[in-house]
């Protein structure tokens, strides 16, 4: 959901724009057109997918998921994989834009934890459209020598005495969840009296955000530049590796749990290489590979076993408890409607 830019990394693997797939990509010793978020992969199982099976994979990558979808709706450009999140995958389902996956071709998703398929269903019922690639929480990271106590609330990213030192997270679904979820309201709120006391709180927080951001907290966060930065928990655990002054905490109040899943679109021309590359993602040791390289929690149980670093095995960024999931709330698709008054309302938030 919620990674870094990878213009260099995956510069050779791109190839000019997108023109959609011929007729002859089709097939075992075909492509594999890919839809990713950047640095969401590591890129050695790219070379170690294409050696294996002798498919060709096209790759590239986005910031957002409202970046990727208008790209998959126009059908301009027919990718065969997809990685979107929760939400968005309800809304690719509902606009049906996506095609049921044969998990016939795709055996390997008896390594995925039966727990995180069930969540799934919560956007995809039935399994039948979604595979789970990565999951985490939303907290607050927050830099030990810059506070005056621990941090446990959401209440610090709207202290006045943060005021330049506070880095937002520049999203409009995870700005509103945090500022609803703050309120005491549903993350997935579409009750126009509270979406306006979110954006009211939002404004009153503007002047106090040094920037808003999403790739760029990590960097920031690990330089000290600010005391507090909203933050994805796979870019955490990178963070305090490379600052050990620097905490994770997703607040009492509750926050977003999310899940990222593999799909393919409806107008593909590559679905059993599409499926080959799904499988092969779910494979364990390439979902530790995946893992070790980006730091975001996997729902791959086998995977998870061949862990050998007990730190990270055992770390609640990573895998955190019932305790703290239970006060996690994932987000829904609240329909064109209701995404559009989000928008807007978030626009005057940033036009302040």
């Amino acid at each position: 959901m919620k990674k870094l830019y990878m213009i260099l990394l995956f510069s050779v693997l791109v190839v000019g724009t997108f023109t959609g797939c011929s007729k002859s990509d089709v097939g075992k010793n075909g492509k594999v057109y890919v839809y990713n978020w950047g640095e969401y992969i590591d890129e050695d199982v790219i070379d170690m997918f294409e050696n294996k099976t002798g498919i060709k994979v096209v790759y590239d990558y986005f910031e957002q998921n409202e970046e990727m979808f208008p790209k998959i709706q126009s059908g301009a450009v027919k990718y065969d994989v997809v990685c979107p999140s929760d939400y968005m995958v309800q809304k690719m389902i509902d606009e049906d834009l996506l095609v049921k996956i044969d998990y016939a071709n795709v055996p390997n998703i008896t390594n995925i934890d039966p727990a995180y398929l069930k969540s799934a269903e919560e956007f995809d019922p039935g399994n039948e459209y979604c595979v789970p690639y990565c999951w985490g929480t939303v907290g607050i990271l927050y830099n030990k020598t810059m506070v005056d106590e621990p941090i446990d609330s959401w209440s610090a990213i709207f202290d006045k005495k943060y005021k330049g030192d506070i880095l937002m997270i520049d999203s409009v679904r995870d700005a509103f969840g945090i500022a609803l979820t703050y309120l005491g309201y549903s993350l997935n709120s579409t009750d126009e009296v509270e979406l306006e006391e979110a954006k009211a709180l939002l404004q009153e927080q503007y002047p106090l955000v040094q920037a808003y951001v999403i790739d760029q907290v990590r960097d920031k966060m690990i330089g000290g530049e600010a005391a507090l930065g909203v933050i994805y928990s796979g870019e955490a655990i990178y963070t305090k590796r490379e600052n050990p002054d620097l905490e994770y905490v997703v607040p009492k109040e509750g926050s977003n749990v999310w899940i990222d899943g593999w799909v393919i679109p409806k107008n593909c021309q590559n679905k059993e290489n599409a499926e080959a590359f799904i499988n092969y993602m779910c494979d364990p040791e390439i979902a530790l590979k995946n893992f070790d390289f980006i730091t975001y929690s996997t729902p791959n149980a086998a995977a998870r076993a061949l862990i050998k670093d007990e730190e990270i095995k055992n770390s609640l960024i990573a895998f955190p408890d019932q305790s703290i999931l239970d006060r996690c709330t994932t987000f829904q698709y609240l329909g064109e409607e209701m995404e559009t008054t989000y928008i807007n309302k978030w626009n005057e938030v940033k036009m302040e």
